[in-house]
């Protein structure tokens, strides 16, 4: 049995987890383990800063399914993955960050870059570890592993004392975890699950609330069945994007605060809500004593913490939602349900999303719509956040399961731009375009030179509105138009793009819309594309925080998209 060094054993021990990238950025107590990487078959990706790595691993772990793995060394280092961690929390992705710290002789005592990590990053991890004897290292490598994947998805934070990356110990990996108080419910209560049959059966108005639990357990094939078998329609959370094909014709879209107005609606109508792999978070029920009040609730959930969290369940399932779909569907009868798809559909044609638009400036909704006529289904779009995120979520058509990246519960800004880097990685044939604001882009612009010198051909769309446009929206609309520490000014970004040596362009007009997205669409490598959109436009539709769903919020001067698009035609 071989004797290894701790840097080592952690090196190895990441081969038996199959890792073949981590992201990170190199300091003094983690020097031993960046000794160990040298020679390494591991690929490691030197981020610009800390949090970019975090959100790097993060991307490659939502496109993929896989477990993202970001380093840093001990005090600000290890602070700097924060942001990144509590975004994969809130979102549920499976994460290992390894952190650097003060000898374990010093520790207690203010040393040098001495941080509490563990204590810090207690409430937005799943687990999180001190390592204080290199015997215990690969042990714990591999229940970090197995606690981030299984079960619900989350982030696990590993603290390595310098010493004990030194120090030597035979290396022998476990095969299994042993962990008695930590036993995921997988398989869901098959009598509970005969009971939800029999409501969906005898439902006049289901239906289906798909979030992102149904894209973690790959489960959209069964949830497909589902809807298409007892044809009902399915409405998604932000997380849920991509879950359900939006070209089936029982999609409706993202439900809540921006969602369309005809999920909006069929949610309040409706009388049986099948809840998938979702949270019920404020941003979609709003006004919670108003959220479908004639509706009986099925939850399906893996975590039984969110059964009854936000609202009133009368029949939970607690399991995974693959396990649980695949026992569900074939208990449930083939209904036409005529009079409540008539309703669905009347809705669809009566409020679809709108937006004006002229020959004057371009509208983002109209470059998102024509970036969508001109991708293939295998491309992966990465968002930042704020109004560019709302935009990309309805605007853009998603047809599967990984192919929206974005921070959903935390909604960090500063996340696409690393995230994309990512995603890129772990999809090297797939096109993956970032969709960013001017204020978000800026929050982590020191990556573009990690995309430059790694060579991503990521596509960067930067929908310049010269302001944090977001928060300007809820100043014009609630806080009368006092605009207070809302407009930028921002830097040149094409010289910007430029001077770390990616292809970069703007554009202003509508007549170059098509040609620029045709331009980075077939560029090889990176793209920088600025687009400037007017100051003035915001996000619709939109419920106020607070508001019953069905308050909504719609522009002033309302023009229906496909007699504006005629009209220019």
């Amino acid at each position: 049995m071989p004797i290894y060094s701790g840097a080592r054993i952690l090196i190895e021990s990441l081969l038996r987890e199959n890792v073949e990238v981590v992201f990170g950025y190199p300091g003094g107590k983690v020097i031993p383990l960046y000794d160990e990487l040298y020679d390494a078959p591991i690929k490691h990706i030197l981020v610009r800063h800390e949090q970019g790595a975090a959100h790097a691993a993060d991307g490659y772990a939502r496109s993929t399914g896989k477990v993202g793995v970001c380093i840093a060394t001990s005090g600000p280092g290890a602070t700097n993955l924060v942001t990144g961690i509590a975004t994969a929390y809130m979102d549920s992705i499976p994460l290992v960050a390894f952190t650097g710290q003060a000898p374990t002789n010093l520790i207690g005592t203010d040393s040098f870059q001495e941080i509490d990590i563990r204590g810090i990053t207690l409430p937005i991890t799943k687990h999180n570890y001190m390592v204080t004897n290199v015997k215990d290292l690969a042990r714990i490598i591999k229940e970090a592993f197995y606690i981030a994947r299984t079960g619900r998805p989350g982030p696990v934070l590993m603290d390595l004392p310098v010493d004990v990356l030194k120090a030597k110990a035979d290396f022998i990996y476990p095969e299994k975890v042993n962990l008695p108080g930590y036993q995921p419910t997988y398989e869901g209560n098959y009598m509970q699950i005969k009971l939800a049959a029999e409501e969906i059966n005898n439902s006049k108005k289901p239906i289906i609330f798909a979030g992102g639990g149904v894209i973690n357990s790959n489960a959209s094939q069964e949830l497909t069945e589902l809807a298409v078998k007892g044809k009902i329609p399915v409405v998604t959370s932000l997380m849920g994007i991509g879950a359900f094909p939006e070209d089936n014709e029982l999609s409706l879209k993202m439900l809540g605060m921006h969602g369309t107005k005809y999920a909006n609606y069929a949610i309040s109508e409706a009388d049986l809500i099948i809840g998938v792999g979702v949270r019920f978070d404020d941003r979609v029920t709003g006004k919670l004593e108003t959220f479908a009040p004639n509706s009986k609730i099925v939850h399906i959930d893996i975590d039984p913490a969110e059964i009854n969290k936000n609202v009133k369940v009368d029949i939970p399932i607690v399991g995974n939602a693959k396990d649980v779909l695949k026992k569900l569907v074939p208990l449930i009868k083939t209904i036409e349900r005529k009079e409540w798809l008539k309703k669905i559909r009347e809705w669809k044609n009566n409020y679809p999303l709108t937006y004006e638009i002229n020959e004057d400036n371009i509208k983002p909704q109209y470059f998102i719509e024509t970036l969508n006529k001109y991708c293939n289904e295998d491309r992966i779009v990465v968002t930042e956040v704020g109004q560019n995120q709302m935009w990309a979520a309805q605007f853009f058509e998603y047809h599967k399961p990984r192919t929206f990246i974005t921070s959903g519960g935390l909604g960090t800004m500063g996340y696409g731009l690393p995230a994309s880097m990512g995603v890129q990685i772990a999809n090297p044939g797939k096109t993956v375009i970032m969709i960013a604001g001017d204020g978000s882009f800026q929050m982590n612009v020191q990556e573009l030179a990690t995309i430059s010198n790694n060579k991503l051909p990521i596509k960067m769309i930067i929908l310049n509105n010269g302001t944090l446009g977001m928060v300007r929206q809820w100043q014009e609309l609630f806080f009368d138009e006092r605009y207070s520490a809302t407009m930028l000014e921002n830097p040149d970004f094409v010289k910007l793009g430029e001077a770390y040596g990616i292809k970069s362009m703007r554009i202003s007009k509508l007549n170059e819309v098509e040609v620029s997205i045709k331009q980075m669409l077939n560029h090889n490598g990176p793209v920088l594309l600025e687009v400037a959109i007017p100051l003035e436009e915001n996000v619709f539709p939109m419920v106020p925080e607070g508001a019953s769903i069905k308050e909504i919020l719609e522009p002033k001067n309302k023009v229906i998209r496909k007699e504006i698009q005629g009209e220019i035609a």
